[in-house]
């Protein structure tokens, strides 16, 4: 064999190869895809206190793991005590000013009692005089006092009975529905509800990081002071639009990280987001800003999905870890062999980078 068939034969072998290579790569993309664009991500909750004060203790360290409702720090809980004392004895207090009013109602309203009696007498009196002033037995002038004494016992009357009205507004209904009890006792729950504030705990479990916080420092309310990584885990992966063509929910998946070469996880895809922020349209009053690019292919747009281990991790892996995701999107076994030699040639692979 000459030179030249040679070369014609090495050259006719590499377009085979590539003619294959093309064909497998146009398949994979669509019957299992692949990306190494994933990233294992975990709730990050910032720690703040919700009212201010001074530190006295700190509880746990930067980096360690707190279950739900453990204590992270307490604020001097001094000043809430008082405010809880003060709250009990306006709630006292308030039972008092109520009990004065009753007392104030009851007075007013013998006051009232007096003023009909009163005014039913010279009611009486002033028909009297009327008749006997017609028959000229008694002077009109004697008749024009006792009436205007009558007048007079009615205002009296009429201002006892509004006296009464005044302060059966203050004192308001009566037992548990009372408006000044319960207001007291709202100040009063308010008051403990900020004692127990001053006591920081975790919401949730998980692993302190970032905490610079020691005794004697002041701290306003709703500053974080620490972020708080919780236990539980995504995993998100980004796909051209093409490759998630044929994935449906609680497909087969397999995840490799970089923190763990050469294990392979199973999984299942757990949600597929509903877009992408360029998707994403505001309502500001501008006119639409078409996107002008001068390459005759464009870049494909990728959606992301999310996947749920099957498996549990050997380790703890922090927020932000890098991983590959392969997805079984076709129940076809030539498909998910295929997916499988691709995903263990990559978790190979991150044992050189």
């Amino acid at each position: 064999m000459t030179p030249d068939q040679r070369f014609a034969r090495r050259v006719q072998a590499a377009i085979v190869l590539f003619v294959l290579l093309f064909a497998y790569f146009l398949a994979a993309d669509l019957w299992m895809p692949i990306t190494p664009q994933a990233q294992l991500t975990r709730p990050v909750l910032r720690i703040a206190p919700r009212v201010d004060g001074q530190v006295l203790d700190v509880a746990v360290a930067n980096n360690q793991h707190v279950e739900a409702g453990q204590l992270l720090f307490r604020l001097d809980p001094e000043p809430f005590r008082l405010a809880v004392h003060s709250a009990e004895l306006a709630l006292e207090q308030a039972g008092q000013d109520n009990s004065q009013l009753d007392a104030a109602i009851a007075a007013a309203r013998a006051e009232q009692a007096a003023a009909q009696a009163s005014a039913t007498e010279l009611q009486r009196e002033a028909a009297r005089l009327g008749r006997l002033v017609q028959s000229q037995h008694v002077s009109r002038q004697l008749y024009e006092q006792t009436e205007s004494r009558r007048q007079a016992a009615q205002a009296k009357l009429a201002a006892a009975g509004a006296r009464i009205r005044e302060l059966s507004a203050q004192r308001g209904a009566d037992g548990a529905d009372n408006l000044r009890l319960r207001q007291a006792r709202n100040a009063l729950e308010q008051a403990r509800l900020q004692l127990g504030y001053s006591e920081v705990r975790a919401e949730r479990g998980g692993t302190l990081s970032n905490l610079q916080l020691s005794s004697g420092a002041f701290l306003h309310a709703g500053n974080p002071v620490a972020a708080l990584v919780a236990d539980e885990a995504d995993i998100s992966a980004d796909f051209r639009e093409k490759a998630l063509r044929y994935v449906r929910l609680e497909d087969g998946a397999s995840v490799v990280f970089d923190a763990l070469p050469g294990h392979i996880f199973d999984a299942r895809v757990t949600a597929i987001d509903a877009g992408v922020k360029e998707g994403q349209l505001d309502a500001n009053g501008d006119l639409a800003a078409p996107a002008v690019s001068d390459r005759w292919v464009r870049d494909a747009q990728r959606q992301r999905l999310h996947v749920s281990l099957t498996e549990a991790l050997p380790l703890v892996l922090p927020s932000g870890a890098k991983a590959t995701v392969q997805l079984y999107p076709r129940d076809s076994r030539l498909a998910d062999l295929f997916g499988r030699l691709q995903i263990a040639v990559i978790s190979i692979l991150h044992y050189v980078y």
